[in-house]
């Protein structure tokens, strides 16, 4: 099972021109659909003037969810470039869009694809790439007097906690390595046979 995949730590930019046309290349970490329209948007709004604002995008940590937009350029010649680009650095999580200001001198479509493949090369070297690891979230409950053995539970899988209560009864949220978590359960359930006292969910 994956463990982790690869993203881009933050936005950045590379441009580049053929025959006076301006290619802009803008890269942007995205979790969701909803965070790709907004940034899309707000491309649209900031190079109102430009002809095109061709994009591509992978979402999800195995790269299942994917799309490439050619906005009005010759079908494949802009999305699918940018698409490759994002392919060929393993990324997921990762939206580029690429905006075209027309020079006035046509590029003919392998002219198009290289412009579109080079802008889009640029903006994600000019980030950093980022390892994310996949988890889980698991809810843990127990009385206050069982706090170590559920501590030792975090600890021994390395688990981030998220949120906690203690108190006579106690509860904690943390985050577990998806590639664990059967592990996880079947160590909970050996404590369960000893004492019923620590019970979990993965909601």
């Amino acid at each position: 099972m994956q463990d982790s995949f690869l993203t881009i730590g933050q936005p950045a930019e590379g441009l580049y021109k053929e025959k006076g046309s301006k290619f802009i290349g803008l890269a942007f970490p995205v979790k969701t659909e909803d965070e790709v329209k907004e940034r899309l948007e707000e491309t649209r709004k900031t190079y109102y003037d430009a002809r095109h604002h061709c994009y591509a995008y992978i979402l999800g940590h195995e790269g299942t969810q994917f799309r490439a937009n050619d906005d009005g350029e010759p079908n494949h010649s802009a999305g699918d470039p940018i698409l490759g680009q994002i392919r060929s650095k393993e990324l997921t999580n990762t939206l580029v869009i690429v905006v075209r200001y027309f020079g006035g001198t046509k590029l003919g479509v392998s002219g198009l694809i290289n412009a579109y493949k080079t802008a889009a090369a640029l903006a994600l070297d000019n980030t950093s790439i980022e390892e994310k690891l996949i988890t889980q979230t698991i809810k843990l409950q127990f009385p206050y007097e069982e706090m170590n053995e559920a501590m030792k539970l975090v600890n021994d899988f390395e688990m981030q906690i998220t949120r906690q209560e203690f108190e006579m009864e106690c509860s904690l949220e943390a985050e577990l390595i998806v590639s664990k978590v059967e592990e996880f359960e079947n160590k909970v359930i050996l404590l369960q046979n000893l004492s019923h006292a620590i019970q979990y969910k993965i909601p």
